[in-house]
C-alpha cells in the first residue's frame, strides 16, 4: 500500500542522526508559548496562536513539591497546565524570573537526562528546577561530519545537550557537558528554536572549519547537596493508587491520566529511538504523542494523515512515518 497518498508535502526540516551511526531503527509539541509572553514558533520571530489558558476551575488542583537543583528550601506549586505555567509557578515560589529556568528533573537534583521532565509528571514526583549558571564560549573544529551530539529542548524555547557520544569530537572537549544550553552558533541566537532546528544547524556546519558555540551550563550544587538527603513530605494531594500522572499540554488544560501501559512505554521508547536516529533529538513527549496518534489507526495512510493534522510543522518524510508505524506495531504483541 502506498504510504501517505495525498499528503501535503513541505520542505523537510529533518536531518540525519547527529551521532551518524547505524543505531536503533523524545511537551514538545510545536506552538508552545515562550516564557516571556511571546509566542515561540519554529524559528526566531515566528509566532503561533494557541488556545487561551483554560479557566482555573478546569485545571487539576494538584500540589507538587519543588526545589532549585543547586539547593533551596522546598516550595509548593499548583495550578499549571503547561511548561510555561510550570516555570512561572516555580519562579514565583523562589522569587526568580522564569527565564532563568533551563529545565527540570524529577526526583533527583542531578543533571540526569533519564529523569528529565517531559510532558508528564507523576502525582508523587518531586520537581527539581535547574537554573542558568556559568556562560561559556567554545571554538570547535569540525573535523568529521558528525559532532556526536543529541539535542533536546524544554518545550519553552531552550535547546540543550542530552547526550554526547563517547569518542566523538564533542566528547574530547571537556568544557562541553550534558545539560548545557546552546545559546548561539556562530553568533546566531537559538533562543526560541526547537531541538530539531538546532540539530539541523549543527549538521549543516561545513566540515573542516571552525565554529563557535555559546552555551550556558546549569548552576552547580556544592555543600547544599547534603540538605536534600531527606525524603519528601507526604502532605501533597494523593489521588487513587498513586499511579496517576499529570499530562501537560501546549494547548488546552492539563489532564490527570493513568501511567502509560506496558505497550505504550515500549512503543514510546522505540519511537524516541527513531527520533534520535533520523533527527538527532530525544523527545519523549513528542514520541508519546505519535504513539497516541498511531495506536488505534488501521493502516499507515491513516497514521500519516493524523501526523500531518497534528504535527504538520515537522513535515515527517514517508520513510520515517513508515518506520514509526512499524515500531508501534512491533510493540503491540508484547501484551499478547
Amino acid at each position: 500500500m502506498p504510504l501517505g497518498l495525498g499528503r501535503r508535502k513541505k520542505a523537510s526540516p529533518l536531518v540525519e542522526n547527529e551521532e551518524a551511526e547505524p543505531i536503533r531503527a523524545g511537551l514538545n509539541v510545536p506552538g508552545l508559548d515562550g516564557l516571556d509572553g511571546s509566542g515561540v514558533g519554529l524559528a526566531e520571530g515566528a509566532t503561533q496562536e494557541g488556545l487561551p489558558p483554560p479557566p482555573t476551575n478546569l485545571r487539576p488542583r494538584l500540589i507538587f513539591h519543588t526545589q532549585l537543583a543547586h539547593g533551596s528550601p522546598t516550595g509548593r506549586i499548583e495550578g499549571f497546565s503547561n511548561v510555561r505555567e510550570l516555570y512561572a509557578k516555580i519562579g514565583e515560589a523562589f522569587g526568580i524570573p522564569p527565564v532563568e529556568i533551563m529545565f527540570c528533573t524529577l526526583n533527583t537534583h542531578k543533571v540526569d537526562m533519564d529523569k528529565l521532565l517531559g510532558g508528564q509528571i507523576g502525582l508523587e514526583d518531586f520537581i527539581f528546577a535547574h537554573v542558568k549558571g556559568q556562560r561559556k564560549e567554545v571554538e570547535v573544529f569540525k573535523g568529521e561530519d558528525a559532532l556526536g551530539l543529541t539535542i533536546t529542548d524544554n518545550g519553552a524555547g531552550y535547546a540543550f545537550i542530552k547526550r554526547i557520544r563517547e569518542g566523538s569530537i564533542i566528547h574530547q572537549i571537556q568544557v562541553i557537558n550534558v545539560g548545557d544550553m546552546i545559546e548561539s552558533i556562530n553568533g546566531q541566537i537559538l533562543i526560541g528554536c526547537r531541538h530539531y532546528e538546532v540539530a539541523k544547524m549543527l549538521k549543516e556546519l561545513p566540515k573542516g572549519k571552525n565554529f563557535v558555540l555559546k552555551m550556558v551550563e546549569p548552576l552547580k550544587a556544592f555543600d547544599m547537596i547534603s540538605q536534600r538527603t531527606g525524603g519528601r513530605s507526604g502532605s501533597g494531594l494523593q489521588l487513587g493508587t498513586g499511579r496517576g500522572t499529570l499530562r501537560l499540554r501546549s494547548k488546552g488544560p492539563a489532564t490527570v491520566e493513568e501511567l502509560p501501559s506496558a505497550f505504550e512505554e515500549k512503543a514510546i521508547e522505540k519511537v524516541d529511538d527513531l527520533l534520535e536516529s533520523y533527527m538527532g533529538i530525544r523527545d519523549s513527549e513528542l514520541a508519546a504523542t505519535m504513539v497516541e496518534l498511531g495506536k488505534d489507526k488501521k493502516n499507515p495512510d491513516e497514521f500519516a494523515e493524523a501526523l500531518d493534522e497534528t504535527l504538520g510543522d515537522f513535515a515527517f518524510p514517508d520513510e520515517f512515518v513508515f518506520d514509526v508505524w512499524g515500531a508501534i506495531g512491533d510493540a503491540k504483541p508484547q501484551l499478547l
